[in-house]
């Protein structure tokens, strides 16, 4: 029970409108190395829930000024990719979705797995839910905490692996480079509603 409660408030967690889900869906639609995004991203969670489940998380909470200087910091980081997402939105691109442009290279993996890196440890809203909120609401089951921390990246596993792979089912929508400046211009709209939600919350 106690790994179902951690799967479950993990993955209403995760599964909020972020810059992460949002960068994981862009992959998956363009099949652009989503198994190493999803690791990334998995992997990231994995890490931050077992050091908030370590306490981490209630150290951190009584600092203000800690989370004050990630909110400031994150705003940033998301306000900057919010400005190159509406500049593709606004310029467009011949980018329609073809299976056969995604290249496998280690250059463009790398450069995948460096952004998704950015968009996760970057974003305040990351440290929030995993570290803060997961982190302290496993403390409160004592001995068994460490089962609802799994539970918890279980969770966050299953969510990307759904949202990376389950994206491709868009590709026939967005086999047109129009619909790519539509894509772009939502992911602009998330991002600076999330830049100005942490620099209002700061």
């Amino acid at each position: 029970m106690i790994f179902l409660a951690g799967l479950g408030l993990g993955l209403s967690l995760i599964a909020a409108i972020g810059a992460q889900n949002v960068f994981v869906i862009r992959q998956g639609i363009r099949r652009e190395h989503v198994l190493a995004v999803i690791v990334v991203c998995a992997g990231s969670d994995a890490v931050l829930i077992s050091v908030g489940t370590a306490g981490l998380g209630a150290l951190i909470g009584a600092h203000a000024w800690v989370e004050t200087a990630a909110r400031v910091g994150g705003a940033l980081f998301l306000a900057t990719y919010a400005v190159f997402s509406a500049r593709r939105a606004w310029r467009g691109a011949e980018e329609g979705l073809r299976a056969a442009d995604a290249r496998v290279t280690g250059r463009g993996m790398w450069a995948a797995v460096g952004t998704t890196l950015a968009i996760t440890w970057l974003n305040p809203h990351v440290y929030l839910d995993t570290v803060v909120l997961l982190g302290s609401v496993a403390g409160t089951y004592g001995e068994a905490k460490w089962a609802f921390a799994a539970g918890a990246m279980v969770g966050s596993l299953a969510w990307f692996t759904a949202l990376g792979y389950g994206a491709r089912l868009l590709s026939g929508v967005l086999a047109r480079p129009g619909a790519w400046r539509v894509l772009d211009g939502v992911v602009a709209v998330v991002m600076a509603t999330l830049a100005v939600s942490l620099i209002l919350g700061a």
